[in-house]
């Protein structure tokens, strides 16, 4: 581990994350609820689905996201987190 390394910073604060069955150390470092992700539409799909070159068509991406339950927390979370790039929340 280096550092910078979330389970390093984890391992230094005492967390014993397997114990309390964290599968995203980032999250439990940074507070956010990232458990909407497990209900999502587009998981188990490749994700350079959701990251076309330029000038491919995104429609295949938002079809995905399309009737996605949680698209809003996914659209929330791409607006609070700065992300430029990909479909994100069907946009």
């Amino acid at each position: 581990m280096t550092a910078g390394d979330p389970r390093l910073a984890a391992f230094e604060l005492g967390v014993d994350v397997v114990a309390l069955g964290l599968t995203d150390i980032a999250e439990f470092l940074s507070g956010d609820d990232l458990s909407w992700k497990d209900s999502a539409n587009c998981r188990g799909v490749n994700p350079d689905l959701f990251y076309p070159e330029r000038g491919e068509s995104t429609r295949d991406a938002k079809d995905v996201c399309r009737g996605c339950s949680v698209r809003l927390d996914c659209l929330e979370y791409a607006l609070v987190n700065g992300e430029k790039f990909g479909i994100w929340g069907g946009l």
